[in-house]
């Protein structure tokens, strides 16, 4: 199994930044790849960003151009670095990953950006 954390959420104001940290454990080997998503309340869970395993990313576009997915291999740890935060950011931001035909979730941890 693999276990994932985030850390790093909280409370920030608009046109601040933050930096998630989702952390893995258990047996996978390498944490190469993996997606962040956020769900606010009355709203869908969305894709926000992922890296695939070549380190390609991609990013939904109401945070393009914001926020950055980054990974650290040997720590195996995935990173989101947040950006000109915007009210409309406020969300449970969940990280995951695809591990051999598993998909893996973390917790979730509370953004709130204040206006």
């Amino acid at each position: 199994q693999v276990q994932l954390v985030e850390s790093g959420g909280g409370l920030v104001q608009a046109g601040g930044s933050l930096r998630l940290s989702c952390t893995a454990s258990g047996s996978i080997f390498s944490f190469d790849a993996g997606a962040w998503y956020r769900q606010a309340p009355g709203k869908q869970r969305e894709l926000v960003a992922r890296i695939t395993p070549s380190g390609t990313t991609d990013y939904a576009d109401n945070v393009k151009g914001r926020f950055t997915i980054e990974r650290d291999i040997s720590k195996n740890t995935v990173f989101l670095q947040m950006n000109s935060l915007k009210a409309e950011d406020t969300a449970v931001y969940y990280c995951n990953t695809l591990y051999r035909t598993n998909l893996y979730w973390g917790q979730g941890i509370q953004v709130t950006v204040s206006s």
